[in-house]
């Protein structure tokens, strides 16, 4: 199995969110779904960005490395925008 470290982006939120998952478009569909927490705010949230990794603990890492960038211009760079 491959893991994956995402980044969402919400337009009516103008917000970024990172998180790692094994099963990409259900976990987007999870986020897009009215619910309690942060994505639960918006259902508009889109795929900007992924990286796949061979096992949980890589992806685990690399989301805990982007999150402590807490920098929305770091994250911009990276996904090329």
């Amino acid at each position: 199995m491959h893991y994956f470290t995402h980044i969402l982006y919400s337009k009516k939120l103008n917000k970024y969110y990172v998180g790692y998952t094994q099963q990409l478009s259900k976990r987007l569909d999870n986020h897009n779904w009215k619910h309690k927490g942060f994505t639960g705010r918006a259902n508009d949230w889109v795929l900007v960005y992924k990286e796949q990794f061979a096992k949980k603990s890589e992806a685990l890492s690399r989301e805990r490395q982007i999150k402590r960038w807490k920098s929305r211009k770091m994250i911009e760079k990276l996904i090329g925008k």
